[in-house]
C-alpha cells in the first residue's frame, strides 16, 4: 500500500493516521505542515486523520533560523 507524498509514491503502513505516517518517515509531526488531498490539516488533527491508499500529501518541513 502506498500514498503520494510530495509527488512521489511512498510505501505506507496502511491503515494509519497522518501522524503514524510521518513518524514512519522519520519526521517529527511538530516540525511539518501537511496538506492532505488538497486540504490543509491542523497539527491537532494528525492523530485522527486516516490515510488511504492513493491519498496525496504535501509535506513541508518547518525550518527556523536567524
Amino acid at each position: 500500500m502506498s500514498v503520494i507524498a510530495n509527488g512521489e509514491t511512498v510505501p505506507a503502513p496502511l491503515p494509519c493516521t497522518i501522524e503514524q505516517f510521518l513518524v514512519h518517515q522519520g519526521l517529527l509531526p511538530r516540525s511539518v505542515v501537511v496538506e492532505h488531498n488538497g486540504e490543509a490539516v491542523a497539527p491537532s488533527e494528525f492523530t485522527e486523520r486516516p490515510l488511504r491508499a492513493g491519498d496525496r500529501l504535501e509535506i513541508v518541513r518547518i525550518v527556523a533560523g536567524g
